[in-house]
């Protein structure tokens, strides 16, 4: 144990992140998954309707909420509560960090475009889902499992989509992906870091850093504008 721990110190592995979801490429998920809902509904497709109806749900509600693939698989339906006009509110029994497991609510707002209320509504209307987990199997004949996914099942259904709606490289995608990609899209919009680590439920600023982007990492933008009015003198 103590030469592992002298190996890491002299050569400390490069942490692995995985690659941020960007704005543009949930937009074209979204408008993929929305047109397979519309054909395969006009077909009467049920099964590879629920299917679709759940991805989308699973991409705009990862998204927007900024939840870790784990908490995705374990949100249940009976803990989440609807306000009209306004969004929903997800509580989750546990979450990281929670030692005194008290839990945590989560709040979702009803948007005009790319909605995670909306996704969501239409995927437990469709399933006739009641209680129980939100996001489940769903085998090729249409049935839908009472389990909610398996955590190891996600990454691969995320990626398979990405892949399909023709995202780029999706195998630099992973479970992850959506909270960083929510953190950077945040950032870049203008958030401040206490308003962002509120939204997603973060407890310390180091946390919420780790999953942050920013569009100018090497601060060049920053640093050409300032030098422009050094030669304009």
């Amino acid at each position: 144990m103590l030469m592992r721990q002298n190996l890491q110190t002299l050569h400390p592995a490069e942490e692995k992140r995985a690659k941020p979801f960007q704005i543009d490429q949930l937009m074209l998920v979204e408008h993929w998954l929305t047109a397979n809902v519309d054909a395969a509904q006009s077909q009467g497709e049920m099964g590879t309707e629920l299917r679709y109806r759940r991805n989308k749900a699973l991409f705009l509600l990862g998204f927007w909420r900024g939840f870790r693939g784990d908490e995705l698989t374990r949100l249940q339906i009976e803990h989440v509560h609807i306000t009209q006009g306004e969004g929903m509110t997800c509580f989750l029994p546990r979450t990281k960090g929670d030692r005194q497991f008290k839990g945590g609510y989560f709040k979702v707002p009803l948007l005009s475009r790319l909605c995670p209320v909306s996704a969501y509504e239409e995927w437990i209307a469709a399933a006739r889902l009641t209680a129980g987990p939100v996001f489940r199997a769903i085998d090729r004949w249409g049935n839908i499992s009472d389990n909610g996914l398996n955590i190891d099942s996600l990454v691969p259904l995320l990626r398979n989509i990405l892949q399909e709606a023709g995202v780029d490289a999706p195998e630099l995608y992973s479970a992850h992906s959506l909270r960083r990609g929510f953190a950077s899209w945040a950032t870049a919009n203008g958030w401040d870091l206490k308003t962002l680590m509120e939204h997603v439920g973060w407890k310390n600023a180091q946390s919420a850093m780790r999953y942050i982007d920013r569009e100018d990492p090497f601060n060049q933008r920053r640093i050409e504008q300032n030098l422009y009015p050094l030669y304009s003198k």
